[in-house]
């Protein structure tokens, strides 16, 4: 009699294991129902489960959360819930919440620094976007190198032309310390590469004239060769004379369209006035640019102009270059 009744309890637990077990299942593989079709929800550093089951429903997701503290448990990944920013579409379940938040699988966002752009373009592209947490606002570009570990350095040109990405509630100042390190890193490479003879002292002086080089043409087959002109001129203590550097010593004075008066007023960038390097870069120049400076095509020319269609006619003397100019001038009106 024991015997039979021991047998009916045993089939009971295994008959109310089962019960259990389809019942997890079940709430595990449940396609929950959102609010909106896509919900995103940010997990805090140091969440224990409970709370991280808290933040989930109050951004939106409908899960228990003892059934939420379970699952992590039988799943094995109570310990390895990781913060960040995720985005759930309508119908997710439950086990494919908790495997994403285990696998960290974030929301990343991403910013693109273009080459050629001032780095006042660059912090005006950063302040605008949304996912980063904004600690440089009201800084000036002084306090900005201070805080980011770059501290005396100007700020212009030193900052790595790329797309970086983030997860949201990351700061700008991170982002601008990656695209510092980075600079530093693509240039210091490129000055271990450079081929003898050039007239830098220090990787600082390279990287000046490859913002000139940046701004001055976007052919990326021309680059060496207008980096060889300008470094022509240099050793040969000629001007400079680019446009793009009276443009940036005009600042805000420039409206689209430089007169001859602006050539002739001096500033600290206009080329056409100060011969030599500049004192700071005038724009963040990207990789081509850095090799074209530090690795110049082999040619003796020394002036070169825009033909209108992008690309340039390269002259080795003035008279050829006044007549190139003429050309083109004349084909452009």
């Amino acid at each position: 009699m024991f015997r039979m009744f021991f047998k009916r309890i045993f089939l009971l637990l295994i008959i109310a294991g089962c019960v259990a077990g389809c019942a997890a299942y079940y709430w595990a593989t449940f396609k929950m129902v959102l609010t909106s079709p896509l919900i995103e929800v940010t997990v805090k550093p140091h969440s224990a489960v409970p709370s991280v089951a808290a933040q989930l429903r109050d951004g939106g997701l409908p899960i228990h959360p003892l059934f939420f503290n379970f699952l992590t448990r039988v799943m094995g990944v109570s310990t390895k819930l990781k913060s960040g920013s995720y985005e759930f579409l309508n119908g997710v379940s439950l086990y494919e919440v908790i495997e994403k938040i285990a696998r960290g699988e974030v929301n990343h966002y991403g910013i693109t620094v273009i080459e050629g752009w001032t780095f006042k373009q660059m912090r005006a592209e950063v302040d605008l976007h949304p996912a980063l947490k904004h600690e440089s606002i009201g800084m000036s570009d002084a306090e900005l190198m201070h805080r980011i570990g770059a501290d005396g350095l100007m700020a212009e040109g030193m900052f790595f032309p790329d797309t970086y990405l983030f997860t949201k509630g990351s700061t700008d100042l991170e982002l601008y310390q990656r695209a510092y390190r980075l600079m530093q890193k693509r240039l210091n490479e490129a000055w271990a590469s450079r081929v003898p003879g050039l007239p830098f002292n220090v990787p600082y002086e390279a990287l000046i004239m490859a913002s000139l080089v940046e701004k001055e043409t976007g052919q990326l087959d021309e680059r060496s060769k207008v980096a060889a002109v300008l470094i022509n001129r240099l050793k040969k203590g000629m001007l400079l004379q680019t446009d793009s550097t009276v443009i940036y010593g005009m600042g805000k004075l420039y409206t689209g369209r430089i007169r001859k008066r602006d050539l002739i007023r001096d500033t600290p960038y206009n080329s056409y006035t100060r011969a030599g390097l500049l004192p700071t870069p005038i724009a963040l120049p990207g990789h081509a640019s850095l090799s074209a400076v530090l690795n110049p095509a082999k040619t003796d020319a020394l002036y070169f102009v825009a033909c209108g269609d992008g690309t340039s006619h390269f002259s080795l003397n003035l008279q050829e270059h006044n007549r190139a100019v003429e050309k083109y001038q004349r084909a452009r009106q």
